[in-house]
């Protein structure tokens, strides 16, 4: 059996899980999606995300945390999160 070690993506854009942390975009763009799992339920035995929390954030490192946050969100659901995640991506980073 061969490893695969292609990244995950979404939409042509990588995809980093750090817990219930998911990091959507490239650090080397101006913008980054962070989408933070705030509540999960049970079904069978996966946990599947209930509420989630969306902010499109500037990755400069120079900006201190709390003016990085440009725009925030809580949307139920991780599909209606990533939606609305890349949406917002897309149009930050094609207005550049």
């Amino acid at each position: 059996m061969s490893t695969n070690n292609t990244p995950l993506s979404y939409k042509g854009r990588p995809l980093i899980r750090k817990d219930n942390t998911i990091y959507y975009g490239s650090m080397s763009d101006k913008y980054i999606a962070v989408l933070q799992i705030l509540s999960a339920k049970k079904v069978g035995d996966l946990d599947v995300a209930e509420s989630v929390s969306v902010q499109l954030q500037l990755t400069d490192p120079d900006i201190s945390p709390k003016d990085k946050v440009i725009k925030s969100s809580t949307k139920n659901g991780l599909y209606n999160a990533m939606d609305i995640a890349s949406i917002w991506l897309e149009r930050s980073l094609s207005s550049k």
